[in-house]
């Protein structure tokens, strides 16, 4: 706690903080100054002090960014790159706690590991602590997700021209995915995430699941995806469906809320929304009523029927989907607020107060590892600040600092 007056900034020595039994009158005083200090107006209290923590000796933590079912998603800065990133911080513990949570994990790693479209979220490296217990995902910055976006709206969509920048992206993603055999499984606003630059990307590939390579068809019979977004087929209780299929009745399901503002299907059990999907009776609200080609689009892709569904590039060469919108409107975008939630943490990390002005100091932050880190990083090429993994050249290697590994 502390004053912005000059004259509560008041340092007590041990000597002035005894008095004799003399001394009765300098005691009140202080006690009557002290009372005084305490009602003052003018006091402000010192902010919570920052601690800096480095994942694997390189990417500084910053504050949390969501949190999902697996574990916290936090803001992080590659130290080497200076490069704006994020994490998904995974214990080990929590993992084993879940039904195949260590599973889902590990196949999200191999699928990512394999992918790289401009509409899939980069995972620029995985980094073990067998210390802690801990695996860290470091993934490509967002700005945000579009469920967020959604619930920042009064009506709960976007103008028909930001749906239809965001609808276009997500077809292509899932048509990158289907033609490498990989089912998402779970599409839904809360897993698309949204760049400053307006890319849409794909991302928790949790549940996702990979084809054989030489399987006859895409049929599957699970799926672990919201139920909301769950076709007829599996609201039905059929054996086996198609995955394909599955992923665009998904997608189906986004683009109605997102030009609409409510879901097709509701239910204030899973039982009775079940039951409704499993109808697959819909009414179109008014709000596009005059948009012929965009309700020939959705009622393309929620037919009760999966043989007669639209398939991804169905999708992909619809008139609706290839049509040219104008910007009639500002982005809906979260707020204009994004400040690095990692600047605090970096402060701490490199304090003005420790730079070496002589020998002994430099010895001192020898002993800590603040001095050995900031020379080892410091002098970082603009080629490998520019790579678009995020990743140093010299750092594609595993790598074990700390306790921690890269894999």
């Amino acid at each position: 706690m502390a004053s912005s007056d000059d004259h509560n900034n008041v340092t007590l020595d041990d000597d002035s903080c005894c008095t004799s039994d003399g001394d009765q009158d300098n005691e009140d005083e202080w006690i009557a100054y002290l009372m005084k200090n305490d009602e003052s107006p003018e006091i402000i209290y010192q902010p919570k002090i920052k601690h800096a923590k480095l994942i694997g000796n390189r990417y500084l933590k910053g504050g949390v960014l969501g949190e999902g079912a697996y574990g916290k998603v936090k803001e992080v800065l590659d130290t080497y790159t200076l490069k704006r990133l994020a994490v998904k911080i995974l214990k080990n513990a929590k993992l084993k706690r879940i039904p195949n949570g260590e599973q889902n994990v590990l196949r999200e790693i191999r699928l990512l590991k394999g992918l790289s479209h401009k509409n899939i979220v980069t995972l620029c490296e995985v980094v073990t602590c067998d210390e802690k217990q801990k695996r860290y995902m470091i993934m490509e910055y967002c700005f945000t997700v579009m469920q967020s976006l959604l619930e920042k709206t009064p009506s709960g969509k976007f103008p028909l021209w930001q749906a239809h920048l965001y609808f276009a992206q997500l077809v292509n993603g899932l048509d990158y995915l289907h033609s490498r055999r990989i089912i998402h499984k779970d599409v839904k606003p809360g897993n698309l995430l949204i760049t400053h630059d307006q890319i849409l990307k794909i991302t928790d590939f949790g549940v996702a699941e990979e084809l054989d390579l030489f399987a006859l068809d895409d049929k599957i019979s699970t799926s672990q995806g919201s139920p909301a977004f769950q076709p007829p087929e599996v609201a039905n209780g059929h054996d086996t469906f198609s995955g394909f299929k599955l992923d665009t009745w998904a997608v189906g399901i986004t683009l109605f809320k997102m030009t609409s503002g409510v879901y097709p299907f509701e239910g204030r059990t899973v039982f009775t929304l079940f039951e409704n999907i499993g109808k697959g009776q819909y009414t179109i609200p008014d709000v596009l009523k005059h948009e012929s080609e965009l309700k020939d689009l959705i009622n393309g892709i929620l037919m009760l029927d999966e043989n007669e569904r639209m398939d991804i590039w169905a999708i992909k060469v619809h008139s609706w989907t290839r049509r040219k919108f104008i910007k009639t409107a500002e982005f809906i975008k979260p707020n204009d607020n994004d400040d690095m939630s990692v600047l605090p943490y970096l402060e701490a990390l490199h304090p003005e107060s420790v730079v070496p002005d002589n020998e002994e100091d430099d010895n001192v932050l020898n002993q800590s590892g603040t001095s050995d880190h900031f020379r080892n990083h410091a002098n970082v090429s603009n080629s490998s600040a520019n790579q678009s993994s995020g990743i140093a050249p010299q750092e594609k290697k595993s790598r074990k600092i700390s306790g921690c590994k890269s894999q």
